[in-house]
């Protein structure tokens, strides 16, 4: 048994093939996927086999990898809803009381059973560790994707936890004229990228971390325009990002039109970088809700997701728009090629 609770809408339009160059959007970003409690603990250095070591910093926390998005989203200042589900234990509880303090506007589906969790190791140099243990759901089911309100709703994001779910709401996103973008998760495309072609076929942005473009393989951007990606950013951890367009959308051999960039200059030590990539995707969509245009909003969400790397934690991490402009110092121009991206 499951049941949408907290379910208000704020009205707007979009089109599915994303905003003209400098064409603002009206509306509010739509964040459907998944919703995760996470348990966080740092070590000087992780345990060997049957070795034990000492903790003296644990946290609890709101995670996710659409949940992190839509947190990093609110905090630019654009209308922002989540969408997701939860079980009915006290993680869930905690998840669903944790976000109301946030301030989001979550929309959880309760279901029988227990939440999804993660615990994650930080090591000494930021870098997260991280199990996964599934809940009984990590996507909203299908017929809340099939019903849920989407007048109103001018950008859509996503990570593909539940394919026919997803494809039933992304669907509807192109029949509504909604523009939509995807969080590339290895897991979710564990038996190749092919499997995601309904989901990516006319998205308007793709987001693809390292790991995701070392799974699909050689020239990533090629293969996912091949799919019917618009366009894509490629996220570079410490060197910043890569906004993709196809060079000749008639010419699948063409070299893509990527530009890079970069991260601050002078960036703070790094402390954690989970939810790092989930703030640059939801930073990046607020912004394109409100300038409507991609490398204004990239350079945002470089800035953005340098920050989150500097605290302990993903979302108590993440900056308020006022701190991000406050920090944005690039390291320089961004750099425009038409070399392949991968």
């Amino acid at each position: 048994m499951s049941t949408l609770t907290g379910t208000k809408a704020t009205p707007l339009t979009g089109t599915a093939d994303g905003p003209a160059p400098g064409q603002r959007l009206a509306g509010t970003a739509l964040f459907v996927g998944d919703t995760v409690f996470d348990t966080t603990v740092r070590v000087g250095s992780l345990p060997a086999a049957d070795e034990k070591v000492v903790s003296a910093d644990l946290t609890d926390a709101l995670g996710g990898v659409v949940t992190n998005a839509a947190l990093a989203c609110s905090l630019t200042g654009a209308p922002t809803a989540l969408v997701s589900a939860v079980g009915s234990d006290p993680a869930g509880r905690e998840c669903v009381a944790r976000a109301e303090r946030a301030g989001m506007d979550f929309r959880p589906e309760v279901t029988d059973g227990r939440s999804s969790r993660a615990v994650i190791t930080i090591a000494a140099d930021g870098e997260k560790h991280l199990v996964l243990v599934p809940g009984t759901r990590m996507y909203p089911s299908e017929e809340v994707c099939r019903t849920l309100p989407l007048a109103g709703t001018g950008w859509l994001h996503t990570a593909v936890y539940d394919p026919a779910a997803a494809r039933t709401l992304l669907a509807r996103c192109a029949e509504s004229g909604v523009p939509w973008s995807v969080d590339l998760e290895p897991a979710t495309f564990a038996d190749g990228i092919g499997t995601l072609a309904g989901h990516l076929d006319g998205a308007a942005t793709v987001f693809c971390n390292t790991h995701a473009a070392h799974a699909i393989g050689p020239a990533p951007e090629r293969v996912l325009f091949g799919l019917g990606a618009r366009s894509v950013v490629f996220t570079d951890g410490a060197r910043g990002a890569r906004w993709c367009t196809p060079g000749d959308p008639d010419d699948p051999d063409a070299p893509a039109h990527v530009v890079a960039v970069p991260a601050p200059a002078d960036p703070p030590p790094v402390v954690d970088t989970t939810g790092a990539g989930d703030c640059l995707a939801g930073s990046f969509v607020g912004m394109m809700l409100e300038t409507g245009d991609p490398l204004a909003a990239l350079r945002y969400a470089v800035t953005a997701a340098s920050h989150s790397c500097s605290g302990f934690g993903a979302g108590s991490s993440y900056a308020t728009r006022a701190e991000v402009l406050r920090l944005h110092r690039p390291a320089g121009a961004p750099s425009e090629t038409g070399a392949t991206a991968s």
